[in-house]
Formats: C-alpha cells, sequence, structure tokens
C-alpha cells in the first residue's frame, strides 16, 4: 500500500503533463493531424479505368512521388515562387527597416505623446488582412480613389498601381501598413529592457543620441532583428489573401500569382487535392529549411562574436 509521500511525490511529478494535456490534444487534432493527412495525401492519386463512369471506376491509389515530381516541373509553381521572392526583396527590408527606425523614435527621451505613438503604428496589425487589402485595392482604384481625383485636379499623372511592376509596390504597401507596428512591438519591448546605466555611461563618455542608437541599441537589439526577420520571411513565403483579395480588381493578378494561391486553385478549382497536397507539403519544407538556415547562421554569427570578445 502506497503512502501518503508517495502518492503526493506522484502527483507533483504528473502535474505539469496535465497542465500540458489540453494543450497537446489541441495541437495534435488542430495542427500535427492535419499536417500528417496532407502528407499522407501528397502520396495518393485518383486512378480513372475506363470512361472514369459507375461505381469503382474512380479509386484512390499509391503515387509514390509522382506528385512531387509533377509539383518541380510545374511552371506555374515556380513563377509563383519568383514572383513571391521579388515582393520579399521590398517588403522584409522596408518594414523592418520602417519598425526599428520607429521603436528608436518612441524610445528617445524626447519622444511625446509615447503611447498613443505606439498605438497608432501597432493599430494596422490589428486589422484583419482580408479587410486591408479591400481598403487598399479600392483607393489603387482609378475611379473610386480620392487620391486620383487629387492628382487628376492638380494635372499630375496617375499611375495604374494594379498593373505590371507597381503591383509589387501595391501589395508590398499593404504587407508594410499592416506588419510594421507588430514588429516595432517586438524591437521597442526589447529596446525597453536594456538597463538604464547603459546609456548613463555613454553619455558619461560623451556619446550622441545617434552614437547611442547606432553603436549600443542596434547592437543590443540584433536577437529581436533576427526573430522579426523569421517571422517576416515566413509571412512572406505564405503571402495570400492580399493577391487573392485584390484578383477581382486587376487581370494582373491571376490565380497562381503565388505558391499558396497556386495550392488553392489546384484543390479547389482542379479538384486535385492530392497534387495540392504535395504543393503544400513543398512550400513548408522549404520554409522550415530557410527559417532554420537563417536561425543556425545567426547562432554561429553569435557564438563567434562571442568567441572573439573572449579572446580580447
Amino acid at each position: 500500500m502506497s503512502s501518503p509521500t508517495s502518492r503526493r511525490g506522484y502527483g507533483v511529478k504528473a502535474a505539469p503533463y496535465t497542465f500540458l494535456l489540453p494543450a497537446t490534444i489541441l495541437f495534435a487534432l488542430f495542427f500535427a493531424l492535419p499536417i500528417g493527412y496532407a502528407v499522407w495525401l501528397s502520396f495518393r492519386k485518383v486512378h480513372v479505368s475506363g470512361l472514369g463512369l459507375g461505381s469503382g471506376a474512380r479509386r484512390e491509389v499509391w503515387a509514390g512521388f509522382e506528385n512531387y515530381r509533377a509539383a518541380f516541373q510545374d511552371s506555374e509553381l515556380l513563377h509563383g515562387a519568383l514572383r513571391v521572392l521579388g515582393y520579399g526583396c521590398v517588403v522584409v527590408p522596408v518594414m523592418l527597416g520602417l519598425a526599428l527606425l520607429f521603436a528608436l523614435m518612441l524610445d528617445s527621451e524626447k519622444v511625446r505623446l509615447a503611447p498613443f505613438t505606439r498605438l497608432a503604428i501597432f493599430l494596422p496589425y490589428a486589422i484583419p488582412g482580408v479587410v486591408a487589402a479591400l481598403l487598399w485595392g479600392f483607393l489603387y482604384l482609378p475611379d473610386v480613389s480620392p487620391f486620383y481625383f487629387v492628382l487628376d485636379k492638380l494635372g499630375l499623372p496617375q499611375p495604374d498601381l494594379l498593373d505590371g511592376g507597381p503591383l509589387y509596390l501595391a501589395l508590398s504597401n499593404i504587407a508594410v501598413w499592416g506588419g510594421t507596428g507588430f514588429n516595432m512591438i517586438v524591437i521597442y519591448t526589447s529596446l525597453r529592457s536594456i538597463p538604464a546605466e547603459v546609456y548613463e555611461a555613454a553619455r558619461l563618455d560623451g556619446a550622441t543620441p545617434l552614437q547611442i542608437a547606432l553603436r549600443i541599441k542596434i547592437p543590443m537589439v540584433a536577437p529581436s532583428l533576427v526573430l522579426t526577420f523569421f517571422f517576416s520571411i515566413i509571412a512572406t513565403l505564405q503571402v495570400f489573401s492580399e493577391p487573392m483579395t485584390l484578383k477581382p480588381l486587376t487581370n494582373s493578378v491571376n490565380t497562381t500569382w503565388s505558391p499558396l494561391m497556386k495550392v488553392y486553385q489546384d484543390a479547389f478549382g482542379r479538384n486535385d487535392i492530392y497534387s495540392a497536397a504535395a504543393e503544400a507539403t513543398l512550400i513548408a519544407v522549404v520554409t522550415l529549411l530557410l527559417s532554420f538556415g537563417f536561425l543556425r547562421a545567426s547562432n554561429r554569427r553569435d557564438k563567434q562574436d562571442v568567441s572573439q570578445g573572449g579572446a580580447r
């Protein structure tokens, strides 16, 4: 017969697992299980016998890596990836640059109305992506946009932001407008955690506010910059709502403009969930590899900096 002490010890050991159980169940049901099912579907296909009529004419069979070979050879998927690459080259540096600039400005001692300013910069992030895309989409349309009306009255040129090269800038503007606030909060929180004694020592040494920002603040928030960079890369690879929402407003955005739009078109437009599952799995693997690669490179650089600092 177990003693009260042993039962109490068992309860203490089991307590963490009890608290983790609800989150583990939700993770398994709504994350791990769908991913596993998508991977399983990516190795399947529909085999059609004869004309495909009658019971048993269409049946699901094992396809091996056939869907993955088709995805690698799909020019539409490749072109979508290249478009997203160009889109990310605009979004990521501009968004992180603005986030860092706003965070440094808010961390300044001379800033006024800091709580209101933080809220104003962060507020666009709270707006759903579809709503933001619709808002900007109508502002881009020449027939309804007040900006085009003002440009017309002033006799200035009216560029079509939903056609050709400017389309990348139009889509990038939506992402930057919505994502800068979140990244700013992450960087600003890191700035507020820096001890005040560090700034006092720099001022006693004669450092100007600009020198403090460049030589102290930015290097000390480097981990937050790396984190926001990872988040931005992942969000860029998964861009979907902005081009999908703007698609009815312009002919420049086709149904396969981004890789995720290609997955959506194959799954719900062509009713080929097996090819869509293979493409989705490839996108997830590429995202994982890029994130892991950037993280490993960042950790290696941090270790080198630490070792060099110790050697000095």
